[in-house]
């Protein structure tokens, strides 16, 4: 254990070294004011959807409800996210797998709250530690992202800020797009971030949660 400790910290090291610095903003802090004020106020607002979601796949197949990763944030470091269970529990028996379109792993009731993006609301918990924000780069899990870093150049510059709920990726393509694409489309939030981007990427959300348009 304490050597899978000792490798992490290299790891975060590494990425530290190619990432260079995080992005240094004005905006920034007023960002994290908003995404706790806001994550508080939506946790509370939607906790009786999490509360029906519980029951709805307790029901559908046997295991937990919520389950636990740890993906990569800001500067690489690593954080435990929870979510809501999209998958049947042996889903990852044979090792990670990177999600596709018509993926056999995912329930019915994971069909159905991952195009509302429902499975993602246990996250706001996370964006009022300070882990994460509203709107970002979708956290990567270590063992993609150092995958990823090798095969498509750039793709570690996604860790220059705090990984989203939500972001202009997951809003433009969804969950089963390239990694090269998600990059290239992080790497241009990052480059223009700023309060009008934000906004228009949290009434696309809303509009995705509504509608189920844009979510895949």
């Amino acid at each position: 254990m304490e050597a899978m400790h000792e490798s992490e910290e290299n790891l975060v090291e590494t990425y530290q070294n190619e990432i260079g610095e995080s992005v240094h903003s004005w905006y920034i802090p007023v960002k994290s004011l908003f995404d706790f004020v806001m994550a508080l106020f939506i946790g509370i607002v939607t906790l009786p959807i999490v509360l029906i979601t519980i029951i709805a796949i307790k029901l559908e197949s046997k295991g937990p409800a919520f389950y636990r990763q740890v993906r990569v944030g800001l500067m690489g470091k690593h954080i435990t996210v929870t979510k809501l269970r999209s998958m049947y529990t042996d889903a990852e028996k044979g090792g990670a797998q990177w999600a596709d379109k018509n993926d056999s792993r995912v329930t019915q009731v994971g069909k159905f709250i991952r195009k509302t993006r429902i499975d993602e609301l246990p996250q706001l918990w996370n964006v009022i530690k300070g882990d994460m924000s509203l709107i970002g780069p979708r956290p990567e899990r270590p063992e993609f992202t150092e995958q990823f870093a090798h095969t498509y150049p750039g793709f570690e510059q996604r860790l220059r800020i705090k990984p989203g709920l939500s972001g202009y990726a997951q809003v433009h393509g969804g969950y089963d797009i390239d990694p090269g694409e998600k990059a290239r489309l992080d790497r241009y939030y990052i480059d223009n971030i700023s309060v009008t981007m934000d906004t228009q990427i949290f009434l696309d959300t809303i509009k995705t949660v509504v509608t189920g348009e844009g979510a895949r």
